[in-house]
């Protein structure tokens, strides 16, 4: 059987929900699909190889040492997808809730029709969320602008050929945050509009820590940008504080300072600038420190793989 779609999807004390998923998968995209679970390390409820073999489905499932979180466990399906399957295959990353619907599926393919495409990603429409969500998602991406420079409206649901998965693959930055990197990666990024369905069952484990951290990875990717932004403002405030702590001294020396304004004034300004100085340095240390650890070398998502078991024998 020719494989054409390959559904990379990070799975993790799900099995219900993605039991679900492999059946739409096999009633909405047919037979010719290909499934790579990665099983995030899952104790209580492990994925069993079967779910895919009685779907009517082809494929295996990752199983990883220990939990790795939601971005790697993805990176290490990509990485193993670009191992394993040649430019034929077509690449599709979602979630195994069932909010990423295996019906949209189709419409991201059809953009990858253009020869000018390397990968569509898929824009939110609707949300079936709180309230809560959607503010933080609304700050997160506005931070997220001033910040990087750059305008993020996509998460892991996308489609991609098997040149810029491998691309993806061989970048460090996979390992931090999916989206992000594909907007780092300059390949060619369509965007496709999809309403967000509801999950099959369970509920989310991604709590409000877990969302605020997984935004502050977004602009690890971008770094240098960050780094850069955050310096110039920096600068401006330890420019400011400066011209007004010269400002203070001219009116202390010319009599216009009321008693104890002087010291007051000036010590607020010494310690914004002191501040601003030292917030520069420990943002270049840190952006340091990130760019050179954490890099994997070709076939290093091997280290964290427990087992690779397959849905029907070859």
């Amino acid at each position: 059987m020719a494989i054409t779609k390959v559904v990379v999807m990070p799975v993790y004390e799900d099995v219900e929900a993605s039991t679900r998923l492999f059946q739409e998968l096999a009633r909405t995209q047919g037979a010719d699909t290909y499934i790579v679970a990665v099983d995030d390390g899952s104790v209580r409820q492990p994925l069993d190889v079967a779910a895919i073999a009685v779907a009517g489905l082809d494929g295996v499932v990752v199983r990883l040492r220990r939990n790795v979180g939601h971005q790697r466990a993805i990176a290490i399906g990509l990485s193993y997808v670009a191992e394993h399957f040649g430019d034929d295959a077509t690449v599709i990353v979602m979630d195994s809730d069932g909010e990423d619907t295996p019906e949209s599926i189709t419409e991201l393919l059809a953009g990858l029709s253009s020869p000018d495409v390397d990968v569509v990603v898929g824009e939110r429409k609707s949300r079936v969320e709180s309230v809560k969500f959607k503010t933080f998602y609304v700050v997160y991406k506005t931070l997220f602008s001033l910040l990087s420079g750059r305008k993020i409206s996509f998460g892991n649901f996308m489609a991609a050929k098997m040149p810029a998965v491998r691309r993806l693959a061989s970048m460090q930055e996979l390992w931090t945050h999916v989206a992000a990197c594909v907007l780092g990666s300059k390949l060619r990024v369509q965007s496709c509009p999809l309403d967000r369905g509801p999950r099959y069952a369970g509920k989310s484990k991604m709590n409000f820590v877990g969302l605020a951290l997984h935004g502050f990875r977004a602009l690890m990717v971008f770094a240098e940008d960050v780094l850069v932004r955050v310096g110039i403002a920096c600068t401006l405030v330890a420019g400011l504080s400066v011209v007004g702590g010269i400002t203070a001294m001219l009116l202390k020396a010319l009599g216009f300072a009321t008693p104890g304004w002087f010291s007051l004034a000036f010590g607020i300004l010494l310690l914004v600038f002191l501040q601003t100085a030292a917030l520069t340095l420990i943002i270049l240390m840190l952006s340091g420190m990130m760019r050179g650890g954490g890099v994997l070398s070709v076939g290093g998502y091997r280290e964290f793989v427990d087992e690779v078991l397959h849905a029907r024998e070859r």
